[in-house]
């Protein structure tokens, strides 16, 4: 039985791509539901989209940014960089087979490859709509980025909790040096203060040795 989420998220990839994509639709689907996904998961696609739709205003190709959506982990290992590259690189094989000129799929690759380290450059205006929609998660209620950081640990389950620690506190320290975090004026107003708040409780516990959640921000 394919779940309402599943279900939700092909006939928004149809209405993106076309109705002849549906059969990529399904793969990316597939790809989104493996098992070993705790974060990066179908949840975290539509939650990446819906943040796109939230922030489509400030950007110069909505279309290619919805697309990069769709691929910016469809290819995760938990390799940051690599997957991204991965990612990318399935992006340009598969997109010009629905019809996607080109210079649209390597701009889709692009900005993919953008969510390794969210830090696209000023001007960036699809670039800066993706990496805000890809760390809206930051921004939630203390509850939600709870359950953020306890599925990030499940991703890293084999990480001894020592080595996640210290991992986890670099990235964050990386996301807290980010100036600023959010590069859209929508995704500051609705996500930054919190953001910050969840970034600087997190570190500080794990500076006090509390094991929370290395993994990649995302």
């Amino acid at each position: 039985m394919v779940s309402p989420v599943a279900a939700d998220l092909l006939e928004r990839w149809t209405r993106l791509a076309g109705p002849a994509s549906e059969s990529v639709g399904r793969d990316l689907i597939g790809r989104w539901s493996e098992p070993h996904r705790a974060y990066h998961d179908v949840a975290h696609l539509r939650a990446v989209l819906d943040a796109v739709d939230l922030l489509a205003e400030h950007a110069v190709d909505p279309t290619a940014v919805r697309l990069a959506a769709w691929f910016h982990d469809a290819v995760y290992e938990g390799a940051a960089g690599a997957d991204e590259k991965a990612s990318a690189a399935l992006a340009e094989g598969v997109l010009p087979s629905v019809g996607v000129p080109p210079p649209r799929a390597a701009e889709v690759a692009r900005l993919v490859r953008l969510t390794a380290g969210h830090d696209p450059e000023p001007g960036d205006a699809d670039g800066a709509v993706l990496c805000d929609a890809d760390l809206a998660v930051l921004g939630s209620d203390p509850g939600g980025y709870a359950a953020y950081v306890a599925a990030v640990r499940r991703e890293y389950a084999a990480v001894p909790d020592e080595v996640f620690r210290v991992g986890r506190a670099a990235v964050l320290e990386r996301l807290l040096g980010l100036d600023p975090l959010y590069r859209t004026a929508t995704a500051r107003r609705l996500w930054a203060d919190r953001a910050a708040a969840n970034l600087r409780a997190e570190l500080d516990r794990l500076r006090g040795g509390v094991s929370g959640g290395e993994g990649r921000p995302r």
